[in-house]
């Protein structure tokens, strides 16, 4: 009972405590309250009543139920650290047992082998363990051995054994009534979906659990440290370390559980490395080593010694003696049979190449590069890298292309398996250094066009297919309502100025449903990759049209030219200065949104030159006099492109690839020809334009109440053109939830996911709607490009604030060129020429993008 209902089973032990019961009776009583403290209290408590529980059955002469409660005790004895004490009680507890207690003691010693790393050890006990089992027919305890066997497998990297195990097991509990040991299952199965690469299913089982483990009342600290590997390994790393700390918090209230402390202690530190952290991660994965040490731990504390040795390496502390300590580690989990063997071995190999060292970078890459043919997606993807590092090494380009590229291909088709674009785009970052190599490969022996062909290979490439439509789900919809209206109350208390904390934890609680039920969403069968040609970008750009890529290699940007038939490279300047002077420029444009600022102009300007000489180079005096298409890295999205002298009287758009260029020019605009307008509230004259724009096109604005987000998504459904003047908001931490405020609350980048076509065109009156977060390899994520999937072939938006009557002059300049027939970058390039001349009518202009292709 006491994991079927755990409080109702501690409280009627405790009744029986209080009813002066016989020595085997409070034996038992004393083992569920030690065995709840155990699991979900005070470990101190949990080993004083285990042992009292013994005591009382050796003194009651009833050897199986001291074997019984010996086992239990030795297990809590694991989990307090004291491993050495814990495997002499059971080792007594096996002793004393027969038959089918013994069965059960056996299970018990195989969790703690578990629990201590020795899997082979723990495998053994369990095998012997089941048959016994099985003939006393012992549903419950049967079900347990088989989940705790295929975890076991779990961890030697026995995929299909463990999945054989797990059916197995499910059906059995189907039977049994066990809602926490069902709740265990399910988070086991959660691992054993992340370990196969799927991870949609994952996070959906391992939410399941945890909504089991609340509804029983009990803590789920496993179910924390699961998620946060899954996060981990589809580039959310902030999340993970912050979920890992709030379990380490929580677990220090109720009394410590050391066994969980390092485990916890080891998920933060691969959570803060990943999060470019060296620093934390190096303290959190020593005090791991630490904890496993003393705990005798060697499976687990040789995979803190490898975070430990990757921390070091990521702060650029390289040395023979780092060798060494990685090949050895290597050497460890390959004894030990762990999957992350081969990563230890690149680390290794990474490592001595750093340092000159070739023949022992060869011997260890060489051992890494075995995995590349077996085994889950992201192990494969370290055995390619590994064979990419080995060809580079020994000068073969042609080689080390050929490595990346297969590497590649397991990342793209793992990520099919995603549903949620947050996920394809943060997923891609597993990519990072096999795209990165292969275009220092291509670089030192391949042309143009070759490089141009691979930079689109990792570029933006979600926006290659929309995301999965969410299903019709009534708790989705719910929470977004619900959601809504909790921001708009948030809103409307600021203003008042009254305190909001429960508000915002509330909203903070939706948000957290609202996204697990996004990402939770597989990937759909048909989809596929854009295939990327550039004769036929060549083509399409003609003889007029010019199109920059912007690529970074080893910190430099290189510019490929593409028009009048081939593709031409250009050297420019360093990235991280480029980025410094971009953020300037943005400082700048922000002081010229303010009346006064005139004296600040030619700052400005003077700042646009010098980036200008950064990001395009010699490039400058070969654009020619058309049409002009910049692709920027994702890290660049953010200059205003208008503003450098070279570009700022040209018909200018920009793309986050040139392939999502080629499918915005091939998307053809919907039949119906209607336009859209929406005013959001609260605005002062900016949006004033959108009454007079509803009457030039002959249509009704949507403003004050009609201007909700259910009115406003059934309007935007497929219409021509759009233009929404709302205050925007962009969340670095959440881009998916940055949004434009309508009547009744957020209208967010998800909802968009609602629609069945997006807009053909949109135009953003509002601020910083532009605005976007680098993630992944070179993907962006925000409001500009949860729309360019769905169909929207072009959009305007502003990535700085800028002064309201200077954008009303703007719109309603963009919207007379529109009306003639102008596509939407030669529309701004007009609009932003027929402007005044003073500092807040120029900044306003050179803030505002024309994204995509017309």
């Amino acid at each position: 009972m006491v994991f079927a209902n755990p409080n109702a089973a501690l409280a009627k032990a405790q009744t029986v405590l209080m009813s002066d019961a016989p020595p085997l009776h409070a034996s038992v009583a004393h083992q569920v309250i030690g065995t709840w403290h155990r699991d979900w209290g005070d470990l101190r408590l949990a080993v004083r009543h285990l042992r009292q529980a013994s005591r009382l059955a050796a003194q009651a002469q009833a050897p199986e139920r001291e074997s019984d409660a010996l086992a239990a005790l030795g297990v809590a004895l694991v989990h307090a650290g004291r491993t050495e004490q814990a495997l002499k009680t059971l080792e007594q507890a096996v002793a004393l047992g027969t038959g089918h207690t013994r069965a059960r003691v056996l299970y018990r010693r195989a969790y703690a082998g578990w629990v201590l790393g020795r899997h082979r050890e723990a495998l053994q006990d369990i095998r012997r363990a089941i048959p016994v089992l099985r003939q006393a027919d012992d549903v419950i305890w049967t079900a347990r051995a088989l989940t705790l066997r295929a975890t076991i497998h779990l961890a030697l990297g026995a995929l299909e054994r463990a999945d054989a195990d797990f059916v197995a097991a499910e059906r059995l509990w189907d039977s049994a009534g066990q809602d926490h040991d069902k709740a265990d299952l399910v988070e086991s199965r959660g691992l054993a979906a992340f370990r196969s690469g799927d991870v949609p299913l994952a996070l959906r089982l391992l939410d399941e659990a945890q909504e089991r483990y609340d509804r029983l009342g009990t803590p789920s600290f496993t179910v924390s440290l699961r998620r946060c590997e899954v996060l981990l390994t589809v580039g959310l790393a902030p999340e993970a370390l912050v979920e890992a700390d709030a379990a380490l918090d929580a677990l220090k209230q109720i009394g410590g559980h050391p066994t969980l402390k390092a485990e916890l202690l080891l998920m933060a530190a691969r959570a803060a490395l990943q999060a470019d952290d060296p620093p934390t991660a190096t303290a959190r994965a020593a005090a791991a080593v630490r904890l496993f040490a003393g705990q005798r731990r060697a499976w687990w504390e040789a995979h803190a010694r490898l975070v430990q040795i990757e921390a070091r390496a990521a702060s650029g502390r390289l040395s023979g003696r780092l060798v060494a300590d990685a090949a050895a580690v290597a050497g460890r989990l390959a004894d030990f049979g762990a999957p992350a063997a081969p990563e230890a071995s690149l680390l290794a190999g990474r490592i001595a190449l750093a340092l000159g060292w070739t023949a022992d970078a060869e011997r260890y890459l060489a051992t890494a590069a075995r995995s590349r043919h077996s085994g889950p997606p992201l192990a494969r993807m370290t055995g390619w890298t590994a064979q990419a590092l080995r060809a580079r090494a020994t000068g073969s380009n042609r080689g080390a292309l050929a490595a990346c590229r297969r590497g590649l291909q397991i990342l793209d088709a793992y990520r099919t398996t995603l549903g949620a674009s947050e996920l394809r785009a943060r997923a891609t970052r597993r990519g990072s250094e096999l795209a990165a190599l292969g275009q220092q490969a291509l670089l030192a022996s391949g042309g143009p066009r070759r490089l141009l062909a691979w930079s689109e290979r990792s570029r933006a490439t979600t926006l290659s297919t929309p995301p999965t439509r969410p299903p019709a789900d009534p708790v989705l919809q719910s929470s977004l309502t619900a959601f809504r209206e909790i921001a708009a109350r948030a809103e409307q208390a600021r203003s008042d100025g009254r305190p909001i904390p429960a508000l915002e934890r509330d909203q903070r609680l939706l948000e957290r449903d609202i996204r697990s039920r996004t990402l939770h969403l597989r990937g759909e069968p048909g989809f596929d990759t854009f295939q990327f040609d550039p004769a036929q970008l060549l083509q399409e750009l003609g003889d007029d049209t010019r199109l920059l890529e912007l690529i970074v290699v080893d910190g430099r940007v290189h510019v490929l030219l593409c028009g009048q038939g081939r593709v031409r490279r250009f050297e420019a300047g360093l990235l991280a200065d480029a980025e410094t002077e971009a953020e300037q420029v943005q400082a700048g444009l922000r002081r010229l949104a303010h009346p006064g600022a005139d004296a600040r102009l030619p700052i400005v300007e003077a700042a646009g030159r010098r980036l200008e000489e950064l990001l395009l180079g010699p490039a400058s005096a070969h654009l020619g006099a058309g049409p002009l298409v910049v692709v920027p890295p994702a890290r660049l999205h953010r200059v205003p492109w208008a503003l450098l002298p070279s570009l700022r009287e040209r018909v200018l758009s920009v793309s986050p690839s040139a392939s999502s260029w080629l499918r915005a020019r091939a998307t053809e605009p919907p039949p119906n020809g209607r336009h859209v307008f929406v005013r959001g509230p609260g605005l002062a004259t900016i949006g004033t334009e959108v009454t007079d724009l509803a009457d030039r096109y002959g249509t009704t604005a949507l403003e004050n109440d009609a201007a909700r987000v259910p009115r406003v998504l059934e309007e935007l459904d497929g219409a021509t053109l759009a233009h929404i003047a709302a205050h925007g908001t962009f969340r670095a931490d959440s881009p998916l939830f940055s949004s434009l405020r309508m009547a009744d609350g957020p209208l967010i980048a998800h909802d968009f996911d609602r629609l069945d076509r997006s807009p053909y065109r949109i135009i953003l009156s509002s601020c910083d709607a532009a605005r976007f977060a680098p993630v992944g390899a070179d993907e962006l994520l925000g409001l500009v490009t949860a729309l360019l999937p769905l169909g929207t072939a072009g959009i305007v938006a502003s990535s700085a604030p800028v002064n309201d009557n200077a954008a009303v002059d703007l719109m309603l300049a963009l919207h007379e060129g529109l009306a003639t027939g102008l596509p939407l970058a030669q529309a701004l390039r007009d609009a932003r020429l027929a402007l005044p001349q003073d500092a807040t009518h120029q900044a306003a202009g050179w803030a505002f993008t024309a994204f995509g292709a017309t």
